[in-house]
């Protein structure tokens, strides 16, 4: 049995899509950013808790903030994309709930009433909505260089506050010359499945 999904359409989000290493200077627009987000919010997340908070890093001050929190690594890359996102969980994602789930409002009582509960869940469901977000971004037909190598706290306390953890840094732009390096290899089927 094939795919459903168009050929075109598997390669743009998948099997051709990659973590660029530069990016040309055209701009990512807020009409892309808007478009990409009216496609991921449908991703389920549990008890359609979505706790994923998204900051776009678009002035030079702020750039520059967030730079000197990257590792060395990704400080060069981040400095020259033409849009950077921090994305991270809110931890008080419940106080949403009684909108997002309209048919069982008490559940932010029943369920995520102490915060060491809310935060397990805001991470597992903030990830989920993160790999969303990438996959948006190349849907958008731009690239997505998500990052995880970064002082954590110290982007909390630059950007965020308490009751927001930090996940991932995303580059976003269309790749720039020489954006890609050797395509890493991926585990077969037979090395991740298990049928019991």
């Amino acid at each position: 049995m094939s795919l459903v999904l168009d050929p075109a359409a598997q390669d743009l989000l998948f099997r051709e899509a990659r973590t660029p290493q530069t990016f040309t200077d055209e701009p990512v627009t807020d009409e892309q950013v808007q478009a990409i987000y009216d496609l991921v919010k449908y991703g389920p997340t549990a008890f359609n808790q979505s706790p994923l908070r998204i900051t776009l890093v678009r002035t030079a001050e702020a750039r520059e903030r967030l730079v000197k929190h990257m590792a060395p690594v990704n400080q060069a890359k981040t400095a020259a994309a033409p849009l950077v996102a921090i994305l991270s969980t809110d931890n008080e994602f419940h106080e949403e709930l009684p909108k997002l789930l309209p048919d069982f409002p008490q559940a932010k009582d029943v369920f995520f009433a102490e915060r060491p509960v809310r935060e397990r869940s805001a991470q597992l469901n903030g990830v989920l909505q993160a790999a969303y977000f990438i996959i948006g971004i190349r849907a958008a037909g731009l690239a997505a260089g998500p990052m995880n190598g970064f002082d954590y706290p110290g982007v909390q306390a630059e950007f965020l506050d308490d009751d927001h953890t930090p996940l991932l840094v995303v580059n976003i732009g269309r790749p720039g010359p020489g954006a890609w390096g050797e395509r890493a290899p991926r585990l077969a089927l037979d090395e991740v499945v298990t049928t019991v």
